[in-house]
């Protein structure tokens, strides 16, 4: 959370905002399609076993086409598979 927040505030230079994503993201003003997609991401993070075709309907029925959730399902499982590898090697950020 702390790498790709700051990272986040770069692009957005909105301290506030990077907060309350991070402390809960359903409690920000968010566009309907992007809650659905930060869902799914936690979802898929928290119970990967658990992700459905449902799941992946949700993400259409808000908007989503085929690559985008393709998109979010890598990307996701990528940033996933980084932070397991940091954290079971030991990694930690420079500061």
């Amino acid at each position: 959370m702390e790498h790709h927040g700051a990272a986040l505030h770069l692009l957005t230079n909105d301290s506030i905002l990077v907060q309350k994503l991070k402390e809960d993201y359903r409690q920000v003003d968010l566009e309907y399609k992007t809650k659905k997609i930060l869902a799914y991401a936690v979802k898929l993070t928290q119970k990967p076993s658990r992700v459905n075709d449902e799941d992946v309907a949700v993400l259409k029925e808000a908007g989503c086409t085929d690559h985008e959730i393709l998109d979010v399902c890598q990307i996701t499982s990528y940033f996933n598979f980084v932070n397991r590898m940091a954290e079971g090697l030991g990694v930690t950020l420079e500061k």
